[in-house]
């Protein structure tokens, strides 16, 4: 019987024990998950507190400033100092709040050979940086992993000061990566409450570290798009002044039939064409291609229309004008680019189309007077150069004017390479020979009529509608009838 109950004791007791470690787990379990919850609470307010910064603050200083302050605020820290990664192997201090003391052993000797702790501060601020492995700045971008220093008066890694408002209490150093790629180091020293960093502090700053990596990240996305979406405008501002530049309307009540179609390769070209009404029976027409793609080409294209403009007044010859303008753009054009083009003066009066060819595509022209022979559509084949290469004693010597009848029925098709050297997608180009072939066929319908079958033409071609260079074209046609 004694037994029996012996037994029954030794029986509760190890139950009883069983139960006392259940307990005991079960709370240390609660006080982790509301350890975590407090964690997670401070992380979500770490974010709400620096989210406003990530959207709107350019700059990158004082993004950093306010993420350094949001972590003392979170993490209880009496300073904070963050380093960004400037090269490779270094990284420098860009942002720090409180007395975060260097910790280099050159700040040693900075401090003493300065004349106040302010101006070593200073000094510090703008200097300090760190290489890979030098110091624990270094150390930590070297590893890659965060130290939690609890105790650090006595601990060797730690540079301390004379300055007692300089000394380290406790340290926190934590790696900020994104991508898994280390972009800056973040650093708390000395609890505002002197009771030193605990695991709990330790696990918090690497969870504030990977968020701050975020913001950075963030920050950098959206203001690339801020700028990304200023580029824009200012592309479709310059595009909008450009197409103001190209005619839209053609003169009226004249037997001329004009037709155009420009699409150039990005949002602003290189192409120009034009057309100037000069009196009741002589009128200019011009179409030019400027060497290279976007801005830089608009800029030479819009100089170059604003001096045809006041240079075609001056004589009834487009082989003296495009001698005058290779003198004007001479001046005003950077080495290694170039302006073809070809500039017509017809003569309604005379029935007659005079016309000069600076390097440009040379023109094709319909002679209705040929309707039954094979030959009737062919090219303008005129001597000349590009503008803006050679000087006038040797660009004046191979510019001259070319003369030929422009009856009702004839046809002048002036364009740029973009729109013959198109390649399909066995790269096989467009060439001169298949427009001149469309234009065959569709020579006794209206010049618009003509351009659409051109453009449609190019675009089953190629089976596609993007061009990879400008393609500009404009079309004059004589119908006889005013």
């Amino acid at each position: 019987m004694l037994l029996f109950f012996l037994g029954s004791a030794t029986a509760l007791l190890f139950t009883g024990i069983f139960y006392l470690k259940i307990n005991r787990k079960l709370k240390v379990k609660e006080e982790e998950v509301q350890r975590l919850g407090q964690e997670k609470q401070v992380v979500v307010d770490f974010m709400h507190s620096i989210s406003g910064a990530i959207i709107g603050e350019k700059n990158r200083q004082a993004l950093f400033q306010k993420i350094i302050h949001a972590a003392i605020v979170n993490t209880g820290a009496m300073s904070a100092c963050i380093f960004e990664r400037i090269s490779q192997n270094r990284y420098s201090r860009i942002a720090v709040e409180g007395l975060f003391p260097p910790q280099s052993k050159a700040s040693i000797d900075k401090l003493k050979k300065s004349k106040s702790r302010t101006e070593f501060i200073e000094n510090a601020f703008h200097t300090e940086t760190y290489s890979l492995g030098e110091g624990l700045i270094g150390h930590v971008a070297k590893s890659g992993k965060a130290i939690l220093i609890a105790n650090a008066k006595n601990d060797p890694r730690v540079i301390q000061h004379e300055d007692p408002a300089l000394h380290i209490h406790s340290l926190m150093v934590a790696p900020v990566h994104y991508d898994n790629k280390l972009i800056a180091i973040l650093a708390v020293a000395n609890p505002l409450d002197g009771v030193p960093f605990n695991e709990m502090d330790f696990s918090l700053l690497e969870s504030l570290s990977n968020q701050v990596g975020l913001a950075i990240q963030n920050s950098n996305t959206i203001q690339l798009q801020i700028e990304k979406s200023k580029i824009d405008l200012d592309l479709q501002l310059a595009q909008n002044i450009q197409n103001l530049l190209l005619p839209s309307e053609f003169p009226k009540n004249s037997p001329l039939d004009f037709a155009t179609y420009y699409s150039p390769a990005q949002k602003i070209g290189g192409d120009l064409y034009d057309v100037f009404n000069l009196d009741d029976t002589t009128l200019g027409v011009v179409i030019a291609d400027v060497s290279g793609k976007g801005i830089p080409a608009s800029i030479v294209m819009a100089i170059c229309q604003t001096h045809l403009k006041h240079l075609i007044k001056t004589t009834r010859s487009p082989a003296k004008i495009l001698k005058a303008l290779n003198k004007e753009m001479l001046i005003s054009m950077r080495p290694g680019m170039f302006v073809t083009l070809v500039l017509g003066i017809i003569d309604l009066k005379e029935n007659n189309l005079t016309l000069a060819r600076a390097g440009h595509e040379a023109p094709i022209f319909y002679d209705h007077a040929k309707v039954a022979q094979e030959d009737r559509t062919s090219t303008i084949k005129a001597n000349g150069m590009a503008v803006g290469i050679v000087p006038s004693n040797i660009f004046d010597a191979k510019i001259e004017d070319f003369t030929r009848p422009f009856n009702q029925g004839d046809i002048l098709i002036l364009f740029t390479d973009g729109l013959t050297e198109i390649e399909n997608k066995k790269h096989v180009e467009f060439s001169n020979k298949r427009l001149i072939e469309v234009i065959d066929r569709h020579h006794d319908k209206s010049a618009e009529n003509i351009v659409s079958n051109i453009v449609d033409a190019i675009e089953k071609y190629t089976g596609s509608d993007s061009p990879q260079d400008d393609q500009t074209l404009l079309l004059v046609k004589n119908t006889g009838q005013k």
